[in-house]
């Protein structure tokens, strides 16, 4: 009996393969640190490492709470947020505006373009001997160089969304002669929204990253004046303690971006999403 041609055709039709990378686990980014804490108890506890320079977790986490019980450890992390939070704040500001100025105007881009790629490419931890003798060794220096840290990438990043976004829409909105303040909130915004996030979690990172260094110099508190000092007794186990937060700190700040990210950017359809 001859097979009917639609269920032949049916036959002959392949299933669809699955490209994507498929649904989001629950708590994925936690994996891979506790990966990594459990490798890092499983070597301890066989005594595969050596307890002076790489102590056990349960030991680490002691030190942990008697810093906490203390009151130093609180106050050093007060002391870290604030530089932190301060520098942060003003990069982006200063990042965002720069970002703006240089995208929609070619003078600006003239102006400011070039001086932002200078910058980029001097190493910024460079800057800290002229800082130090242009602002003195208090807490300005330090706020100045982590704004510095954070305004590059946000810059950077909107810069290049704003640079990218289709000139078409530009001529459609000429067309629909649209003001200059429904240009940029109906589209220079949005189109440079992935950009700037992009750019916003390169500058929290970079927030932290800076305040380590600078922290240890002429500090008398913060989680890296605390590590300064433990490197000098040779107390491996307070210097993990503040590695560790200073971890915990990037990774909730990441996740936090990520977030607001997820949310603002919810008309898109990309592999993340």
């Amino acid at each position: 009996m001859p097979v009917p041609v639609a269920e032949e055709k049916a036959h002959r039709v392949r299933p669809r393969r699955r490209l994507s990378p498929g649904r989001r686990l629950p708590a994925a980014r936690l994996a891979g640190p506790l990966v990594v804490l459990a490798a890092w108890a499983i070597a301890s506890a066989a005594g595969q490492l050596d307890p002076g320079a790489i102590p056990a977790p349960w030991t680490v986490l002691d030190t942990a709470v008697h810093l906490w019980t203390a009151g130093t450890l609180r106050t050093d992390i007060l002391t870290s947020v604030e530089r932190a939070g301060y520098g942060f704040a003003i990069g982006l500001t200063a990042g965002v505006l720069l970002a703006l100025a240089a995208g929609l105007s070619r003078t600006g881009e003239a102006l400011i373009d070039g001086t932002v790629q200078i910058n980029r490419a001097i190493p910024t931890l460079g800057l800290i001997p002229l800082f130090i003798l242009w602002l003195g060794i208090g807490e300005t220096f330090k706020i100045a160089i982590i704004a510095i840290v954070v305004y590059i990438p946000v810059y950077l990043n909107t810069h290049a969304a704003l640079s990218a976004i289709d000139s078409r829409y530009v001529e459609l909105a000429e067309v629909l002669d649209l003001s200059r303040v429904r240009f940029i909130r109906e589209i220079v915004i949005p189109g440079a929204l992935p950009g700037f996030f992009v750019g916003l979690r390169l500058g929290v990172t970079g927030s932290w990253l800076g305040l380590v260094v600078l922290e240890q110099i002429n500090a008398t508190s913060g989680l890296g004046y605390m590590m300064f000092q433990a490197q000098n007794y040779g107390r491996s186990d307070i210097i993990l303690v503040g590695l560790l937060i200073y971890g915990v700190f990037g990774l909730v700040s990441d996740t936090v971006v990520r977030l607001v990210e997820r949310r603002v950017l919810s008309w898109r359809r990309t592999l993340s999403s």
